[in-house]
């Protein structure tokens, strides 16, 4: 995937999660939404802008922490009310 391709992909999700806020979605599942959105586009970021595609031990470790940061938030997101 190009550099330009990624970047029309994080538009896109940029604009994906504008629209889920304004058709009135709120509350848990909002965030969850987001949340999910933000996942692929830090995914997409660290994997296409930043060429960790290409060393991937160092991916998997990003992969990881990214990934108990956001089940980490997204209990968070399930148990604030």
């Amino acid at each position: 995937m190009s550099v330009t391709r990624a970047w029309a992909w994080l538009i896109a999700l940029t604009a994906t999660s504008t629209a889920v806020a304004a058709i009135g979605l709120s509350g848990r599942w909002l965030a969850l939404v987001v949340l999910a959105l933000a996942w692929a586009k830090a995914e997409l970021i660290l994997n296409r802008y930043l060429h960790l595609a290409q060393a991937p031990n160092i991916a998997r470790g990003f992969a990881l922490g990214l990934a108990l940061f956001m089940l980490a938030l997204t209990s968070l997101a399930v148990a604030i009310p």
